[in-house]
């Protein structure tokens, strides 16, 4: 199973050998195919923030295809190390860039921001959050108004997740708090290079031992059997991969 893998891996860092070579549009096309699934996987992790998933994907797959263009595998780290990040940084400037999720009236829209510069403005005034009547007071509206600016500026998505926003005049809370859990497959990617790029120090023997053992949850006199080896000399071997692994992690991270 694994070395299907490794060959599917090896597979793509030819074509991207090749596509640096020839530009040739076919292989980009496909490249991008195989590796929509990281624009779909990110795409998800962001979903559910007040902007549809179909436009979130959008973006994420444009990053993608600039990621493809962009790409040098002879730097030595895999393609979704290097186009993670691009397409993340691509999905929040989308997030800056696109205010309003929804269409709202420009009047409000403008009611909205004296809001935010009248809060302000009144905190450091009176050295404490302002009710909706201080506010209605200051800029000289209702407070129907500003409650209905307030009502629709819940659709707007703010730069910064650190922004805080009061509730009842009391508490404080950031929009972070509102913030969903990450897609468990964002993470895995990551991991999933780091430990390969880590496994690269280690003979096949090691590795078939490590990954017998750890991953696919074998005892040591099982793999010793399918390495026709004792389970004393499974043990060594393991021992001795784990050290070499764990100094190879280090320097990973020092890099």
């Amino acid at each position: 199973m694994s070395k299907n893998i490794e060959d599917i891996k090896e597979k793509r860092r030819e074509m991207f050998r090749e596509y640096s070579k020839t530009k040739d549009e076919n292989l980009r096309a496909q490249l991008i195919e195989e590796h929509l699934y990281l624009a779909e996987i990110l795409s998800k992790k962001y979903s559910g923030k007040g902007i549809e998933y179909e436009d979130i994907f959008q973006v994420a797959s444009m990053a993608l295809i600039y990621a493809v263009d962009r790409y040098d595998i002879e730097k030595g780290y895999e393609f979704s190390s290097f186009a993670t990040p691009t397409i993340i940084g691509e999905i929040k400037k989308y997030f800056r860039d696109k205010g309003w999720t929804i269409r709202v009236p420009r009047r409000i829209q403008e009611l909205s921001k004296k809001i935010t510069i009248a809060r302000t403005d009144l905190t450091k005034l009176n050295q404490e959050t302002p009710t909706v009547a201080d506010i209605a007071n200051y800029l000289g509206v209702t407070e129907e108004e500003v409650l209905e600016s307030m009502e629709a500026s819940k659709v707007y998505l703010p730069q910064s997740l650190d922004i805080s926003y009061t509730n009842d005049g009391d508490n404080e809370t950031n929009l972070a708090d509102f913030i969903g859990q990450d897609e468990r497959y964002y993470d895995q990617i990551e991991i999933n290079d780091f430990i390969e790029k880590s496994m690269e120090v280690l003979n096949e023997v090691e590795k078939t031992v490590l990954i017998d053992r750890y991953f696919n949850k074998k005892t040591q006199r099982e793999v010793g059997e399918k390495l026709e080896i004792s389970q004393m000399t499974v043990s060594r071997i393991e021992k001795k991969a784990l050290k070499r692994l764990k100094r190879e992690m280090e320097n990973v991270i020092k890099i």
